[in-house]
């Protein structure tokens, strides 16, 4: 019986400490147009859909290469239960060329997934940032850089590789991926995601791998991004460099754009990329707080938690609540340094 209630305590304990973290922001926090992943969740009651066109192309090599691509992929993120937990499926839908040269040159076409795997990450660590205009004894304070912004948020992911795949990048098996994410919020305008993945765990193929994003909101609805990914293979590096452009068209609707350059063995190319995200939002927090007179008091730890900094779009809030004056809005992105 002691057992059973200390089981249950702690489950309700577990549930409310992630509640109070909530990853919910008011905006839609898409991964895209990035190849990176954010360590914080959509939120729980959050259903995400994040999707790509894209045409890739490189030179061709001697004996085996893909030089062509082009296809669709999509991230479907949600989150229920714990705040802190996203389960997610990436799967990426495409025509490909396959050549092979040797004194002469030939090639065929495929079509079918490239990949399809099933994942989850949990956010381990959220780092939270000093309120700078609260200081008002010293403007050297107040505008001094945060060192806390130099420690990361971490998350963990588990994934795994399923073997619905094209015969062309099947590897004998499911097999495991892990991986570890990292976020810095450098200032209120940009943010740094870092990535390091270990992926097809235990088969011939398998491959490790990291990414570092850069992203620069300069206006309410606009952001630009520039990134370097490399994947270390047993036999080349492929490396690619990328920058983009997103568009918030509504709070639960952005849409994105990316370019890039490949290098990929002794081959070089290019890709390029239009995507879409939107989100159903039936978010709804755990609990609201109520006064001595019954109001809902909506200046709360949870309130003030979802105004942080800690998406794709921040500081996007105040294009979506009512029309103040001009210096309500200043207020408002004061209180998000």
């Amino acid at each position: 019986m002691k057992n059973r209630k200390l089981t249950l305590f702690f489950l309700l304990f577990l549930i409310g400490f992630s509640s109070i973290y909530s990853q919910y922001t008011e905006v839609i926090n898409s991964n895209k147009p990035g190849f990176s992943e954010s360590p914080y969740s959509v939120g729980t009651g959050v259903y995400q859909f994040e999707s790509n066109l894209f045409l890739r192309n490189t030179s061709i090599e001697p004996t085996f290469s893909i030089p062509e691509s082009m296809g669709f992929d999509l991230l479907f993120r949600t989150s229920f239960l714990l705040e802190r937990l996203e389960l997610n499926l990436q799967m990426s839908y495409q025509k490909d060329k396959v050549a092979f040269k040797n004194v002469f040159t030939s090639d065929y076409a495929t079509t079918g997934f490239r990949d399809f795997t099933i994942g989850a990450k949990y956010l381990v660590f959220q780092q939270e940032y000093d309120d700078k205009s609260k200081e008002v004894r010293s403007w050297k304070k107040r505008m001094a850089f945060d060192t806390k912004r130099l420690i990361p948020s971490v998350a963990i992911y588990a994934g795994l590789n399923t073997d619905f795949v094209n015969d062309i990048y099947k590897t004998g098996s499911m097999s495991p991926k892990a991986g570890i994410l990292l976020q810095n919020n450098l200032s209120t305008d940009f943010n740094v995601i870092t990535n390091f993945y270990y992926d097809k765990i235990g088969t011939d193929f398998s491959e490790f791998s990291y990414i570092v994003t850069g992203t620069y909101t300069f206006s309410d609805r606009w952001s630009a991004f520039f990134e370097n990914q490399t994947i270390f293979l047993k036999h080349q590096n492929n490396t690619n460099l990328g920058t983009g452009l997103a568009y918030l068209f509504t709070k639960d609707l952005q849409i994105n754009t990316s370019a890039r350059v490949l290098s990929e063995g002794q081959a070089q190319g290019f890709y390029g990329s239009v995507g879409v995200s939107y989100r159903i939002n039936r978010h709804q927090d755990s609990f609201k707080e109520i006064n001595e007179s019954g109001d809902i008091v909506k200046d709360t730890p949870i309130s003030r938690y979802n105004k942080k900094e800690n998406g794709f779009f921040k500081r996007l809030f105040s294009i979506f609540t009512k029309k103040g004056s001009k210096n309500s809005s200043r207020n408002r992105r004061k209180r998000n340094n």
